[in-house]
């Protein structure tokens, strides 16, 4: 059983080998190994964690696509750690990199791919891109703290690792990138193992710290009293930190005051859906790295029906990408395109919400018309449902205040009221929180 599953991830490789770039093949293929079958699974194992979450979010459908290509009896692919391997204890360096040793007090987890140099820079993402090399650049003395915002997939982990890899490579100085939930469980085993110290010594004796969705705090009130100190432990010690959640801090319900203000002192900055000539540019990077010959006319599609995020975008590129390789298919028509990527294009459908849509729907909920939500008349019957709209504006996509602003023709200040004055009735309105909940259910 040993021998097939090495013959049958060996076949692989060599597919995958002609389908990918060689620096990628290299550094995230050549590692795995074959570790067994069961149950028409193949098991691959890898070194450490790090290889593992990265190769689930970015290889495993053309993993799957080449397994499946030498044989169609494997349903699913699995991919483990090696036995007495610990995950995620060391940084892989990128090959073109030179070999640092890594501070031995933080468990690093940074990505070595994701860098300045492949992060494609466009209208809605190039201030928090600026900004983000300002900190790399210059750590504790600009934007501190740097607080990322933005949906899913837009790129806070890439700007996040980026400025870890870039302060790593360049600067002498130590760094702890973190979630959130990871930093929660580090509390608790603390709390447990009567190791409080040891924990505090650890994430307030580093030079930057960064912790990833601060949003999962919500709720947990002595674990934002504990990051409340360590927060003032850095600053006060001119100490870089950078925080990212999908929403800026006034918006996030269930932490304490003082923890936003403090998030406030530096520079807020937001990750927007990227416009369709930067979904183009992100396509074609993605493309040269691959060495993948994908036509114009494929980039074009996939750019203008997925808008949602970044990830998803260079997902279904993958996947076509290995599909023409695999198939020896030079050029794909858009129903075979919409065939192969239907999962992605159905999420995408259900996903990408604009604000037009809720000012429609609300206006036919409350029986007006469209040009009465965007008009400047402010009797009962247009301005509430009119607040609706916005309020179901910022917290169904995740435009900004100035953007849902622009959209209505109004300032930001007004788009705020009218999401306090909602906020306000709903906690005493049952009727509004039932046709909230009507509201949301059509536009799904």
């Amino acid at each position: 059983m040993k021998k097939e599953t090495e013959r049958i991830w060996s076949s692989a490789k060599t597919i995958l080998g002609k389908t990918l770039s060689k620096s990628v093949f290299d550094r995230w293929i050549s590692v795995i190994d074959g570790s067994h079958c069961e149950d028409k699974t193949l098991f691959l194992s890898v070194p450490s964690g790090l290889y593992l979450n990265w190769l689930l979010d970015n290889y495993l459908p053309v993993i799957k696509s080449a397994v499946r290509s030498v044989d169609e009896n494997i349903n699913n692919i699995s991919i483990i750690i090696a036995k007495g391997n610990v995950p995620d204890e060391t940084p892989v360096s990128a090959p073109a990199q030179k070999k640092r040793a890594a501070p031995k007090k933080f468990n690093k987890s940074l990505n070595p791919s994701y860098s300045f140099d492949n992060f494609v820079v466009g209208s809605s993402n190039n201030f928090p891109h600026a900004a983000s090399l300002a900190v790399a650049q210059s750590p504790s003395t600009v934007y501190n703290p740097l607080f990322i915002y933005g949906g899913v997939g837009l790129g806070k982990t890439h700007l996040m690792n980026a400025i870890g890899n870039f302060i790593f490579l360049h600067k002498k100085k130590t760094v702890c990138y973190i979630s959130s939930e990871s930093f929660l469980n580090d509390y608790i085993s603390a709390l447990q193992t009567r190791k409080l110290a040891t924990f505090r010594n650890k994430y307030r004796n580093t030079d930057i710290l960064m912790i990833d969705d601060v949003h999962f705090l919500a709720g947990k009130e002595r674990l934002q009293e504990e990051f409340f100190h360590t927060f003032n432990s850095l600053y006060n010690n001119q100490k870089q930190i950078v925080l990212t959640s999908d929403k800026p801090p006034g918006d996030l319900a269930g932490l304490e005051k003082r923890l936003v203000s403090r998030f406030e002192w530096g520079m807020v900055t937001q990750l927007e859906q990227p416009d369709l000539e930067t979904r183009i540019a992100i396509l074609k990077n993605k493309a040269m790295e691959f060495k993948s010959p994908i036509p114009e006319e494929t980039i074009l599609f996939l750019a203008e029906h997925i808008r949602s995020n970044v990830r998803r975008l260079e997902g279904s590129l993958i996947r076509v990408s290995s599909y023409m390789s695999l198939n020896k298919s030079l050029l794909l028509t858009e129903a075979e395109i919409e065939h192969l990527l239907n999962d992605i294009l159905e999420q995408e459908h259900s996903s990408v919400l604009d604000i037009d849509t809720i000012q429609k729907k609300v206006a036919e909920c409350y029986n007006i018309s469209h040009s009465d939500i965007m008009g400047k008349r402010r009797i009962k019957i247009f301005s509430f449902p009119r607040q609706v709209a916005m309020y179901l504006s910022r917290e169904l996509t995740s435009n900004s205040f100035p953007s849902i602003g622009k959209a209505f023709n109004r300032n930001h200040a007004t788009i705020l009221h009218a999401c306090k004055t909602v906020e306000t009735k709903l906690s005493d309105n049952p009727e509004l929180r039932t046709t909230l909940i009507s509201i949301k259910k059509s536009l799904q």
